[in-house]
């Protein structure tokens, strides 16, 4: 079964079990995902797929900063518990170890030796990590690595 199919299925039972909350949150997820397919004219397959939901998980971890500078802890939970049924569509997240371990055979792999060399370890980093880390956690280590 594709991920596209388990997130349909999920949100028929969740539709059935009448959980609105999480309907309502799968219903979010497969508009963004139907949004990207009718731009770019064709089906998504699974890593596709996975970096919509990545996008969805990051815009609501930005509102997340937005929402407790609004001092607003209702939106902040609810917000949370977004991300927390969106992330069981995502692969197993790696660990700051996982990621830091991935950047420094990155940093050596590619002789990266000063800042000036971020965007080649970026490069390097992202197709093995996609989906399994936030682009800001990676950035911020190849920075503190390079530094």
């Amino acid at each position: 079964m594709s991920l596209k199919e388990r997130l349909q299925e999920d949100w028929k039972l969740a539709m059935k079990s009448k959980d609105s909350f999480k309907s309502g949150v799968l219903s979010m997820a497969r508009a963004a995902i139907l949004y990207s397919e009718k731009n770019d004219g064709k089906a998504l397959d699974d890593d596709q797929v996975i970096a919509v939901i990545s996008k969805e998980v990051k815009q609501r971890r930005e509102s997340i900063v937005e929402f407790k500078k609004g001092n607003r802890p209702d939106l902040v939970e609810q917000t949370n518990k977004e991300i927390e049924i969106l992330l069981d569509y995502l692969p197993q997240q790696l660990t700051e170890e996982e990621i830091m371990e991935i950047v420094k055979a990155a940093v050596i792999e590619v002789g990266a030796n000063s800042i000036k060399d971020m965007g080649k370890v970026m490069a390097y980093v992202q197709p093995k990590v996609r989906g399994k880390a936030d682009g800001k956690t990676v950035s911020q280590m190849v920075k503190q690595q390079l530094m």
